[in-house]
């Protein structure tokens, strides 16, 4: 019988650096024990995950939240902590440890996939050991790690994506499970940009070296037509249809957990809100789906984002003249209300027909149908002139028809025109349908203008009508939240009847797709107001580290955290870009004038060098430099890991092709080996920063304050 044997290569060095990189990343991992900096921002998603509330950020797609809500849910956190200031202590019933405990390990993967990533870019063992060791003394990677945050989790991702698919690249042609690494840096490149919309530079640039790799591939005439077809579908599905696939899933299981009403549902349609727990659900249920003639609904504007406004009229007329002298009609106000009311319910009437009631059966509104629009509570006619609106005069005014002995029956009159109905029916529906009423008279289009009333008005935003090509489409959409049939004509018993509406069941549930083409939509509209920051700071001062950030300061004594990066380590970053800079562009040079100093082999090895170091710097620095939000340092954090890992292969190369003499070759690893205790001592020297402990004197972190734009703080005792 043959002896079953089985052989394993252990890469010691990798095993080293990964323990050393667990233990700087997880140790203590409690402390401090307070929310720290953005913690106050995330904490507060992971509390409505654990609740299944439905929550809306248009700061980055889920896939972040929902790994930061894994490690509470694994920590048995059940969401009730309120996020409401930095420094707030963490009671007992909450596990510190598993909140900080994934974006720690991510952190700390990182540092060994940066020494796997230098071998597959064909450097030596050593440069990948100094460019992981780069990385594990970081100061600012360090305490970007250990908290709940998402940038480690994002730079893991994205390290991960590139070594997936150089790993591929690099294999055996005739290797059929080089594709795994392939469909591997697919999903990573899903991931990266699931966790935050940076995760989007470098997959780009990712996706733009795979297809110089593929055009390369395309010209190479040893490689048959079927086999070079095959490996550009394998590519195009791998790394464009798995990426986009995965990122429509996350949101998938976004949707699905989120499914309860919550405090972001006004961002959102009247049908989104319907088809949530609660909340809108919960006072539509039972509503009739089909808007019949006599039907009671109320109207919400389309426009009306991210606070919801109700068409609405009550008691007062405009006035006779406005301030700026112009007259009015001074018919009954007609105003858009921010706030439910029963001043906001309508009655659906027939032209011609006296009657206010549903008929039986039900005699249901479709695209098409001329209406008109009873007030409920006033039994006024929704009316349109030739009058201009008070605050908008370029259109027109709406109001409630007052019959001042002049017959104007037909400027009550409106078309209804569905703009989302579906092929096989035209019937205006409940929440499903968006409307546009347009003024039979005028052909002018109901819309809110958006603008507030004076006084006279109580400050509700004004209603107009407007010509179609004059009316910006997104504003002219009108949809029925609250829908009730009608059965009586008097006032006071449509009043009793506005306060207990008719209960028919009807299935409102809206397809994955409109929710999810809708949340895409509003996270790229709804912008929060960006305010200025103490510790914002732009990114040209991200390169000389003239910034820092206050992450974390003890109550009574000078314990703290803080955003600060290794002084050195950042230096050599941006002297290694200067001088990559530079030595490509006398490279090229001499090439154009026929001189070559590098060997193909050698030549190739450094543009790949480039290219996927210098171009993951570009990438994730460029951008920023043309957004108008507020920015912070850790932004500059997955592109100073590039950096990282371009030194110590720069390094290499100067050794190897720039240094022919060997005394200069040993004067230069004395250089390197002074730069990396120099990289010690300084990861050392803010380590008291970086973890929180041991406590500093006032002098001590007084001599911390390398630069005078630092920030940092103490108490003098």
């Amino acid at each position: 019988m043959l002896p079953l044997v089985v052989t394993a290569q252990l890469d010691l060095v990798l095993l080293l650096v990964s323990v050393l990189a667990v233990w700087t990343r997880l140790s203590r991992l409690s402390y401090p024990n307070a929310v720290v900096f953005d913690e106050v921002y995330y904490g507060q998603f992971v509390s409505l995950y654990m609740k299944r509330v439905f929550f809306i950020d248009d700061s980055g797609p889920p896939l972040g939240h929902m790994i930061l809500a894994f490690g509470a849910y694994l920590g048995g956190f059940d969401g009730n902590f309120v996020w409401n200031r930095i420094g707030a202590e963490y009671p007992g019933s909450v596990s510190v440890w598993s909140l900080r405990l994934l974006p720690a390990l991510c952190g700390s993967l990182c540092v060994p996939l940066v020494y796997l990533l230098t071998l597959e870019l064909h450097f030596s063992h050593l440069s990948a050991l100094l460019a992981s060791l780069l990385l594990l003394l970081e100061n600012a990677l360090i305490v970007q790690s250990r908290f709940m945050l998402l940038e480690s989790v994002l730079i893991f991702f994205v390290l991960l994506a590139f070594f997936c698919y150089l790993r591929f690249h690099n294999a055996a042609h005739s290797s059929s499970f080089r594709y795994v690494w392939l469909l591997l840096s697919g999903v990573s490149c899903g991931a990266a940009v699931g966790v935050k919309y940076m995760g989007v530079f470098s997959y780009l640039l990712l996706v733009g070296v795979a297809s110089l790799h593929t055009w390369k591939l395309i010209g190479d005439r040893a490689v048959s037509h079927l086999s070079v077809c095959v490996q550009c579908v394998c590519r195009v599905v791998c790394l464009v249809v798995v990426p986009v696939l995965l990122y429509v899933f996350w949101f998938y299981v976004h949707l699905s957990l989120l499914n309860r009403s919550g405090p972001h549902d006004q961002l959102m349609s009247s049908a989104f809100q319907a088809s949530l727990e609660g909340g809108l659900s919960r006072i539509t249920q039972g509503q009739p789906l089909e808007v019949s003639y006599g039907s009671q609904v109320t109207l919400r504007s389309s426009a009306s984002q991210p606070i919801p406004c109700w068409l609405h009229s009550h008691k007062a007329n405009y006035p006779i003249r406005y301030e700026n002298g112009r007259g009015s009609s001074h018919q009954q106000q007609v105003t858009c209300y921010p706030f439910k009311d029963v001043n906001n319910w309508w009655i659906i009437k027939e032209p011609g027909r006296q009657q206010l009631m549903v008929s039986s059966p039900p005699r249901p509104v479709r695209h098409g149908d001329v209406i008109q629009l009873v007030h409920g509570m006033t039994s006024r006619f929704l009316n349109s002139h030739d009058v201009a609106a008070p605050m908008s005069p370029h259109a027109q005014e709406v109001s409630g028809y007052v019959d001042f002995n002049v017959s104007m029956a037909t400027q009550n009159l409106w078309r209804v025109h569905i703009s989302n109905r579906e092929a096989e029916s035209e019937v205006w529906k409940t929440i499903l349908s968006e409307v546009r009423l347009v003024h039979v008279n005028t052909s002018a289009v109901l819309k809110m203008s958006g603008v507030s009333l004076p006084d006279w008005g109580f400050h509700q935003l004004e209603v107009v009508a407007e010509k179609l090509f004059k009316a910006h489409s997104s504003s002219l959409g009108w949809t029925v939240e609250e829908h009730r049939y009608g059965t009586s004509q008097e006032q006071k018993e449509r009043e009793v009847e506005l306060h207990s509406p008719t209960h028919i069941d009807v299935e409102r549930k809206i397809s994955f797709w409109s929710k999810f083409v809708e949340l895409q939509s509003k996270m790229l509209t709804v912008k929060q107001e960006d305010s200025e920051h103490k510790y914002s700071s732009s990114p040209l001062e991200w390169v000389a580290m003239e910034t820092n950030i206050a992450y974390w300061l003890h109550s009574s004594t000078n314990a703290q955290i803080h955003l600060i990066g290794n002084p050195v380590s950042w230096g050599v970053a941006n002297l290694s870009l200067l001088a990559y800079q530079l030595l490509a562009a006398v490279y090229l040079l001499r090439r154009r004038r026929g001189f070559k100093d590098l060997p193909d082999a050698a030549w190739a090895r450094f543009l790949s060098l480039g290219c996927v170091c210098v171009g993951g710097w570009m990438v994730n620095f460029v951008p920023f430099l043309l957004m108008e939000k507020t920015l912070f340092l850790y932004h500059y954090l997955p592109a100073l890991c590039y950096l990282h890992l371009l030194s110590p292969a720069l390094l290499e190369h100067t050794h190897t092709h720039l240094l022919s003499s060997e005394t200069h070759r040993r004067a230069f690893c004395v250089c390197v080996a002074a730069m990396l205790v120099s990289v010690f001592l300084s990861y050392q020297t803010f380590c008291p920063l970086t973890y929180g402990s041991p406590e500093l004197s006032a002098n001590q972190l007084q001599g911390l304050k390398w630069r005078d734009s630092w920030d940092i703080l103490y108490r003098r005792r």
